[in-house]
């Protein structure tokens, strides 16, 4: 009888314990927000923070309609989950525990492809495919492996989803990224095309990365341990979860140290990812010893997969998601088939091959992989190729350019009231990695490049009398050779004053929830000129070449209509009283 309660009871607490691991991969949801935001520039932020909200609002619509059913309906075949309505038709009898478990799982996947598609991508294209993986690609290669299918049966083994979850997620984020194309100025490429340098475009915000990072370590515990089933188990569970990000971390400090001269932050973040991913798929049937190697391997393996998009595939990764989650999400799954070991609690069905259980988990490893890795390429390519030729898939040049948040989402800014750049060194703002747009050189880039570099805005002539005034804004790093190309086109009078200038105009008619919206001032310098026989044309052409930098806010233009020059000590008006400056 007391044996009886004890297990009674012990059900309870596991029942409970598999709710609040849920909710625990539900709070990674802000984890992965965070490390997309942090890693990415400050005009997307409000975008990525949506693209993550809606992950899961929308994965749990598409989840509620069909995803479930596919996932854990009555196998068919070994292929598929049967169709149904439960949750409307049967409520009373609905496995709700596992509604709710499965979902935050489901998310997860789609999550993990904003990151390597961020700041080109089209908000309802995003909102499409997130729906389609949650609704189709996860819930039948999770039914193949959690729901009785045809890799359950065979014993292939991914305790808590390197494969079904991480390789999946990052797969589709490969594809998707190459797809798209890399992010204007990402790589700079010479007069034939070939791509000769590799321009680092800093996280705006490795603090709030960070933040996320931790999130999700936490969150894993959830993510690998609810499923635990006995005490000795989720202890387990916890070491081996805990081992292998911290070991991953600690190898990637050194491999970079030793590689890049100094201990690469961002890297490291990625590195304690790459961890817990690679332990996912073995987190149950590992030991410490596995848990190290597997760690070990990964902090290797996200540097290297991090080069090799950057510098042989040249795809444009701005968070290290397919390193991170594809790489590892294969690494683990295959490392399952050779630290498997019986030494593990709960664990009396699956011995690695370093363990003497021979080749045959390796193999079944092996094709679990290779599967889900056909079945994942071929649907998330179709559904990018079909969104790309329906309603496009990338953001024209001029809207990535502004930024997302307010081409997109009419958000002038996710940071109203704060200064996101350091102006402690005015002389060097013109070096802002953030703001690059892939052409240095003025003659080369694009009307729209220039356009976006040093805007023009031409008031509204009344009566054109010939005469104009023309204000330049722009850094103070640039003053001297503005001037220097006003002198040349023989305007030697200008006036100068240094400023305060702001990227957001009031009066502009962005608001939040109503009202309208502050602005954040930045040191500036003002020229201004009075020209009447040199054309207007050649000044405002000769000020953007001298202004550009191939950045965002290199500088500002406005040309006026002068109704009446007097020169003061002469009497002089007019033409007149330009002779001497120009």
């Amino acid at each position: 009888m007391a044996e009886e309660i004890m297990s009674a009871i012990s059900g309870e607490v596991f029942g409970v314990w598999f709710l609040i691991g849920a909710a625990l991969v539900f709070w990674m949801q802000a984890g992965f927000a965070m490390v997309e935001t942090g890693f990415t520039r400050a005009k997307n932020a409000g975008n990525i923070l949506m693209k993550n909200l809606m992950d899961f609002c929308i994965g749990t619509v598409v989840f509620i309609l069909i995803g479930f059913s596919l996932l854990l309906g009555e196998d068919m075949v070994g292929l598929i989950g049967k169709p149904g309505f439960d949750i409307f038709t049967n409520y009373a009898n609905f496995d709700w525990s596992n509604f709710v478990f499965n979902l935050v799982f489901c998310a997860t996947t789609a999550t993990i492809v904003s990151g390597a598609m961020a700041e080109r991508t089209k908000f309802l294209s995003y909102c499409i495919y997130s729906g389609v993986i949650s609704a189709l690609i996860y819930p039948v290669e999770a039914h193949w492996i959690w729901g009785g299918g045809w890799l359950s049966q065979m014993g292939f083994h991914d305790f808590a989803g390197s494969c079904a979850i991480h390789m999946v997620g990052g797969l589709s984020a490969l594809i998707g990224a190459k797809i798209l194309g890399p992010r204007i100025g990402k790589f700079t490429k010479d007069k034939s095309g070939k791509i000769t340098k590799v321009n680092a475009f800093p996280g705006h915000n490795l603090p709030l990365g960070c933040l996320g990072v931790f999130i999700l370590w936490l969150g894993w515990y959830g993510f690998n341990g609810a499923a635990a089933t006995s005490v000795e188990q989720l202890g387990s569970i916890f070491v081996t979860t805990t081992i292998a990000p911290a070991i991953a971390t600690v190898v990637c400090m050194v491999f970079t140290w030793i590689r890049y001269g100094k201990p690469d932050v961002s890297m490291c973040l990625n590195a304690s990812l790459a961890g817990l991913v690679a332990i996912t798929a073995p987190c149950d049937v590992t030991d410490a010893f596995g848990a190290i190697i597997i760690g070990a391997v990964a902090g290797v393996l996200v540097v290297f997969g991090v080069w090799l998009l950057d510098y042989k595939l040249r795809v444009d990764d701005p968070v290290g998601a397919v390193a991170v989650h594809f790489m590892n999400g294969i690494w683990g799954t295959f490392a399952t088939g050779l630290f498997a070991t019986t030494k593990a609690p709960g664990n009396d069905t699956f011995t690695g091959l370093f363990y003497g259980g021979g080749f045959d988990l390796l193999g079944k490893q092996i094709i679990g992989i290779l599967s889900v890795c056909a079945w994942t390429a071929v649907m998330i390519t179709l559904t990018f190729l079909a969104i790309r030729a329906i309603v496009g898939l990338r953001v024209t040049e001029e809207e990535e350019i502004i930024g997302l948040d307010a081409t997109e989402h009419g958000l002038p800014s996710a940071y109203s009231g704060f200064s996101i750049m350091d102006v402690s060194n005015t002389m060097n703002m013109e070096v802002n990695e953030n703001t690059h747009l892939g052409t240095e050189d003025y003659e080369a880039a694009s009307e729209v490049k220039k356009a976006a570099a040093v805007k023009v805005v031409k008031m509204p002539d009344v009566v054109d009398t010939g005469i104009h005034k023309i204000v330049i804004i722009a850094k103070l790093s640039r003053y001297e050779r503005v001037k220097k190309a006003m002198n040349d086109l023989g305007v030697t009078g200008m006036t100068v004053t240094q400023v305060m200038g702001c990227g957001v105009q009031k009066g502009a008619g962005e608001k939040y929830r109503g009202v309208e919206l502050d602005v954040t001032l930045l040191p500036k310098v003002k020229l201004e000129v009075v020209v009447g026989e040199i054309s207007v044309d050649a000044v405002i052409e000769a000020a953007k070449k001298a202004l550009y930098t191939g950045h965002i806010g290199d500088g500002k233009i406005f040309v006026y209509n002068v109704d009446k020059v007097v020169k003061i000590r002469t009497g002089e008006e007019d033409f007149d009283a330009l002779q001497d400056v120009e």
